[in-house]
């Protein structure tokens, strides 16, 4: 006996039973070999961080993703999407931390294997939380091929990595200026700087020149000065001519530092002379490399002053800036003060103040591995979607900076480079050597510092398929052919991927690069603990269903743009859903156990069945080409829209008439175009599609493994469709008759049409029924008695509905007595203004106008009103 629906669409229990089932019988799972020779498709999951847990902008991003891989999976692919999670190294170092301080501990007293034990335990708990969150969400991704950035496969290729680019001359180390995060205690990468509006002051200092001069700099960070070593002055500036070469006095310090000209000064910004600290500026930096500058690293790795900073040693970074101030006014040298607003440079991981900071770190050359990178996207071998954020993308690769990949951290890849106690020799190596090759000594410490998270994140489409080995996974599903992301990481991330790929495997990494936008709320704002106004999208499943959140995630969305989530939008897929589930109720009490349904007769369909085939084929061929395309919001609106108005408000009432005598065809084309719209919604909802795909007649295991698409052509009926159509406009026209007479849903109505269409005269009963007609007649010409009547009009029929014998006469002309009272009282005072010289002759020609038009207009309304009440008289 075949399965019924429960009355009432409960998406708990048969969620989770669903997906156990699809785990259970490996319908997720990647063939690695490809044993059937399928076209592949493959989409490597943005590695999840293990410190935190779904949100909303997880739950958009992995729904994007599966509704493509379940798209391309029942179009006959051989799929893959391959998850796993990130080791986020600042973020998961700093909870670890936080955790040790709650129980009186620090890094150093645990040492640093206990503090990785502690570490793993954390990924085994938090990683695998959010992994089950992601199931949770409906996501199908091959789980026996789940890849974590810091297991032993995606270890070695790190490493792999860091020994070519080093033996080729492509990582080197060296003191550089760098970002440096006081609280994290690390040096972080460009990218990871957020830059954030703040109110702070300008300071005007004087110093001394020789000769008796004095040159006013201008500084925002005046704590800085302790280690200046040069002023700097554009060598075109006028003003300033005769100061070039000479040298100036540093306040409070009274050290003596150089005037040098150098074409990075603005001569309109400030004074037109800057201080140059070549150890804590990164302009400064390149000025001081220019001019052979001495660098005096005034800062500790910890925020605060250190022995260069004479008396103002151990004092906070802040501290230090208010003594100094005050120092400055005491002797004399601060000219003056003005607030003003500047961005700052914040850690985007704990939000403190960076400090740019000179430091001996490892780099990687960024312009030999950017230009194949550039190439790529130019040349339209890397596609972005939408094709605006490739202008990110190059602008970000066009004006790069070597990159600094050590962190101070003890969580993370460590460098694989190792030192000889003995003879300082220095080894790069993907294992860590037993004795050094210049001394033989067996005393060897390897660095301390971890890379960068981004450095692994990089490999991430090939590391995760066994590279450095040339495997099965690897010759099938790469390059990949989709990344999904959001615009916010494209530097981070996407960028690094392109020039690693291109550089390590000869091959883009991916093909399309689909970004979406963020997640807002209703009123447009970003969401944040702040503001109170963040989602758990765990709790909208436990609610509603997954399905119902991915539809309310996906509807309206498109490439690019951010979406605003809203309790309405989960009301509507809610409504969709039950719309949905009692169709396939509905379809299911009106069909044998024995009927299968599988194939249609063609010479057995009626006109509306060929019409409903005809609109489905066209509505498959457009949504397939809307996901191709990566309009996933649009291809999703157009099966809600069939699916509601044109398959349930149309087809399923039409299908009563015949239902009564259980005819088997339109049995059949019910069953049929209700599966073909689950196919369709299933990338979508996967759920639900499933639950009432096993419940209709079906040979296959899973609507999973249905093949997309529909075996009619779609111009096999167009004709007979196109007919039909005519029958559907004067319906419709019908409808909006009754409506603007206002005959109530139970009242029924004479009709009269007057056309020359068979189409609609042999369909009569279908107007008697969905127009709720007392009586059809059909006539050559306009009858002769249409009072009472509206006429609703088309291209190919003219109907006369008699609305006022469907009304309550005496209550419509009651309520049109007082209309007109009421508009009677509003022309008469009209009338009198205007009949008024004293007003005439004051008041402006506009208000006149304005009077004489509104005189009008109501003239026109008690036309109206009294021939209405003419017609129910």
């Amino acid at each position: 006996m075949r399965k019924e629906l429960s009355k009432q669409y409960t998406p708990h229990g048969m969620e989770q039973k669903w997906y156990k089932f699809w785990q259970d019988e490996g319908m997720f799972l990647a063939d690695e070999n490809n044993s059937h020779a399928k076209n592949t498709y493959s989409i490597v999951m943005p590695p999840p961080n293990i410190t935190g847990k779904l949100h909303l902008g997880h739950a958009l991003d992995d729904t994007l993703q599966d509704i493509l891989i379940r798209f391309k999976r029942m179009n006959g692919y051989e799929t893959l999407w391959l998850p796993g999670t990130d080791h986020a190294a600042i973020a998961t170092e700093a909870k670890i931390v936080a955790k040790l301080k709650e129980e009186g501990l620090t890094k150093k007293e645990i040492g640093r294997e206990e503090f990785l034990k502690r570490a793993f335990a954390w990924k085994e708990d938090f990683g695998g939380q959010i992994i089950a969150q992601i199931k949770r969400l409906g996501c199908s991704c091959s789980w026996e091929h789940e890849r974590f950035t810091m297991d032993d496969g995606c270890s070695a290729a790190v490493r792999h990595l860091f020994v070519d680019l080093f033996n080729r001359g492509l990582i080197y180390r060296g003191e550089r200026i760098v970002n440096w995060c006081p609280y994290c205690k690390t040096s972080i990468s460009d990218a990871e700087v957020d830059y954030v509006p703040k109110a702070g002051n300008l300071w005007y200092i004087n110093y001394k020149v020789e000769g008796g001069q004095f040159i006013t700099i201008a500084t925002t960070r005046p704590e800085t000065m302790l280690g200046d070593t040069a002023i700097a002055l554009n060598p075109k500036d006028e003003r300033y001519a005769d100061l070039v070469g000479k040298t100036a006095i540093l306040p409070l310090l009274n050290r003596k530092i150089p005037i040098v000209a150098d074409e990075y000064v603005e001569m309109e910004f400030g004074t037109g002379a800057v201080k140059i600290t070549p150890a804590h500026d990164p302009n400064d930096f390149e000025v001081g490399q220019r001019h052979n500058l001495e660098i005096i690293k005034v800062m500790t790795e910890d925020g605060r002053i250190n022995e260069n900073g004479a008396k103002y040693a151990g004092l906070a970074i802040l501290e230090a800036r208010k003594q100094i101030i005050e120092d400055l006014k005491a002797e004399g040298v601060l000219v003056k003060t003005e607030e003003l607003e500047h961005n700052v440079g914040i850690c985007y991981r704990c939000g403190n103040v960076i400090e740019p900071l000179v430091s001996k770190q490892w780099f990687v050359k960024m312009k030999p591995l950017a230009q194949p990178a550039i190439d790529a996207v130019v040349q339209k071998k890397i596609k972005f979607v939408p094709e605006r954020f490739s202008k990110i993308y190059l602008h970000w690769l066009e004006n790069i900076k070597d990159w600094c990949i050590s962190r101070q951290l003890w969580w993370g890849h460590r460098i694989p480079a190792y030192y000889c106690e003995q003879c300082s020799q220095m080894i790069v190596s993907e294992e860590a050597p037993k004795v050094c090759p210049n001394c033989r000594s067996t005393k060897i410490l390897q660095d301390e510092d971890t890379l960068d998270t981004w450095f692994s994140a990089a490999l991430w489409p090939f590391s995760t398929m066994g590279w450095p080995q040339q495997t099965n996974m690897l010759k099938n599903f790469f390059p990949t052919n989709t990344l999904v992301t959001a615009y916010d990481i494209i530097f981070f991330w996407v960028v690094r991927m392109a020039f690693v790929s291109l550089d390590q495997m000869k091959e883009i990494p991916f093909e399309y690069v689909y970004i979406h936008g963020l997640v807002r709320d209703a009123q447009g704002r970003k969401m944040s603990k702040s503001l109170g106004n963040g989602v758990d999208p765990l709790q909208v499943i436990e609610q509603n269903g997954a399905d119902v959140l991915r539809m309310s995630l996906i509807i309206g969305n498109s490439p690019g743009n951010d979406i605003r989530f809203s309790d309405d939008k989960i009301l509507l897929a809610r409504n969709f859903a039950n719309k949905i589930w009692n169709a396939a109720r509905f379809v299911l009490m009106n069909i044998s156990d024995t009927e299968e349904c599988e194939e249609l007769n063609p010479k057995a369909l009626q006109i509306e069945d060929k019409w409903i085939i005809t609109r489905l084929c066209k509505v498959v061929k457009e949504i397939t080409a809307n996901i191709e395309a990566f309009e996933l919001g649009i291809a999703l609106q157009k099966i809600y829209d069939f699916s509601w108005d044109v398959f349930c408000d149309w087809y399923i009432e039409l299908a009563k008439l015949r239902l009564k005598n259980h005819e088997a065809t339109v049995c059949c084309v019910l069953v049929n175009v209700l599966k073909e719209i689950l196919k369709a919604l299933h990338p979508f909802m996967p759920f639900i599609t499933e639950e009432i795909w096993q419940a209709l007649p079906h040979k296959g295991k899973s609507i999973m493994l249905e093949t997309w698409g529909i075996h009619f052509k779609a111009d096999e009926f167009k004709a007979e469709a196109d007919e039909f159509e005519k029958l559907i406009a004067i319906i419709k026209a019908i409808r909006n008759a009754r409506a603007q007479g206002k005959v109530t849903e139970g009242q029924k109505v004479n009709i009269c049409i007057v056309t020359a269409e068979e189409v609609i005269k042999e369909n009569a009963d279908f107007i008697t029924q969905l127009c709720k007609a007392k009586s059809v007649v059909f006539a050559k010409a306009e009858p002769e008695d249409t009072d009472g009547a509206i006429a609703a009009t088309t291209d190919s029929a003219r109907a006369f509905v008699y609305v006022t014998e469907s009304v309550d006469k005496d209550k419509e002309l009651a309520k049109l007595g007082l209309q007109l009272e009421a508009l009677n009282k509003e022309y008469l005072v009209l009338q009198e203004r205007l009949s008024n010289p004293g007003f005439l002759n004051k008041a402006p020609k506009a208000v006149i106008d304005n009077y004489i038009e509104q005189k009008e207009k109501l003239a026109e309304r008690i036309v109206n009103v009294k021939a209405n009440i003419k017609k129910y008289s």
